[in-house]
Formats: structure tokens, C-alpha cells, sequence
């Protein structure tokens, strides 16, 4: 049993004992032999019916307004649409007296949970009392439903948006639609809202009206006169 000792300091020891830790050595000793090189087992993945539902990959049905709801609440074909997107749903009766589109909702939407929140609505609600619209008569839905602080759309999704609009559109039956905003302006009539202002247009064959977001008039109340001579038009009677 003789010969020379080697011995080790604290630092070559806490060495040897990171590298057995990194090779999987936890106890001393064991009863069987284990083979502390063999790589991991894979994981087995999720099956059966606690597994995730598959992502909603359909196109828009086209049926009822119900249908197209339900689409734009899960669908992963939506322009801007991520796993981490925000849905920002419409809300109303169809055939509503008026349809307000606005642009893609804002965190005081989102926080809200509605396509128009905050002060914003309360400045909206007031707006179409003064049109002698009832707020729960009135349908209200984004461009776009997601909330996606940020992101500037392409042409491309912007066309798209427009698309799903008009469909929503034709489904809600508004008696009247008024574009807020200049990303609506922009879709669905090709101009900025300064040039689609002051001009009736005809949408899906509703009476339509572009005009400033009641969010811009809270922070430009000077633009409230000329939002009003755009409420005046939209609601003059056709014949």
C-alpha cells in the first residue's frame, strides 16, 4: 500500500466536483452500475385530448355576423396576427342605426375591451346622443381587432383589413357607417381623411361619412365644430 499521496487544493477539488455534477454523478455510490455518460431520454410530447387545440386556420365564413365573430375571436389568419396579439372584439346589434369603424385599437381599448375606450367613448357617446342615437344602438369594431403596440401595417395587410371590413360590413346592415379616423379613411376609400372628409360615400351600399377620432378631438377640441358638420351630413335624409 505505499507509494506517494497526491493531494489536491479547495479550488482543483470544487473543479472535479462541477465537472462530476455536469456528468450527472449525485451520490457516492449506488447498487447498480450506471453508465453516467448515456444521454438523456427524450421527453415525451402532449397527446390525446389535453394536448393544445389546433390553431384556427380557416377562412372567414360569410354566413352571419355570429359566424365572422367567432372567426376574428381565434382566427391565426388575420393580418398582424401573432400568439401574443390582443383581441379587441366588435360590439352591438346588427342592423344598428349607425356602424362607427375606427382604426386598430390602443391600449385604452384593449383596457377597456372595447373598440373604442376611455374618454374617447365618452366623448362617442355623446357624440351620437347628439344625432339622437342611443350607444347600445350603435355598432362599434376596429380595422383591425389586434392590438399590436408598435406595428405599422403594410399595404398589403391594409388591403386585407379593408377586405374583412367590408365583409363586416355587409354583415352588420348599418343604417349608416361613419369611418373614424384616417386608417379607415385610407382602407376603404383610398384617401387620407382630410380629402375623404366633407363628402358622402357609399360603402357596401351604406351612406358613409368619414370624420376625426373622438381620441383626437379630446386632445384637438377645436376640430369638434367641423366633427359635427360631418355628423350633419352623414345623417341627412337621402331622399
Amino acid at each position: 500500500m505505499g507509494g506517494e499521496t497526491d493531494t489536491i487544493g479547495i479550488a482543483e477539488a470544487r473543479s472535479a466536483l462541477a465537472w462530476w455534477l455536469e456528468a450527472g454523478v449525485d451520490v457516492a455510490v449506488q447498487e447498480e452500475p450506471r453508465d453516467w455518460l448515456k444521454p438523456p431520454a427524450p421527453r415525451p410530447t402532449a397527446r390525446g385530448p389535453e394536448s393544445a387545440p389546433p390553431a384556427n386556420v380557416a377562412p372567414p365564413s360569410h354566413d352571419t355576423l355570429a359566424e365572422l365573430q367567432d372567426w376574428l375571436a381565434s382566427s391565426m389568419q388575420l393580418p398582424l396576427v401573432s400568439a401574443t396579439a390582443k383581441r379587441v372584439m366588435p360590439a352591438g346589434p346588427e342592423n344598428a342605426a349607425i356602424m362607427l369603424l375606427s382604426d386598430a385599437p390602443t391600449f385604452e381599448d384593449f383596457s377597456a375591451g372595447q373598440p373604442i375606450g376611455g374618454e374617447a367613448w365618452e366623448l362617442a357617446k355623446r357624440m351620437l346622443a347628439a344625432i339622437k342615437i342611443p350607444a347600445d344602438q350603435a355598432y362599434t369594431a376596429s380595422l383591425s381587432c389586434l392590438h399590436v403596440p408598435g406595428t405599422k401595417m403594410s399595404v398589403e395587410e391594409r388591403e386585407a383589413c379593408a377586405e374583412i371590413a367590408r365583409n363586416h360590413i355587409r354583415l352588420v346592415k348599418p343604417k349608416r357607417l361613419l369611418l373614424i379616423g384616417d386608417g379607415p379613411a385610407q382602407a376603404l376609400l383610398g384617401k387620407p381623411l382630410a380629402q375623404a372628409r366633407g363628402h358622402v360615400h357609399k360603402i357596401e351600399g351604406v351612406r358613409t361619412v368619414a370624420t376625426f377620432h373622438p381620441r383626437s378631438l379630446v386632445n384637438q377640441p377645436s376640430n369638434k365644430s367641423l366633427a359635427w358638420k360631418d355628423l350633419l351630413l352623414l345623417m341627412e335624409d337621402e331622399s
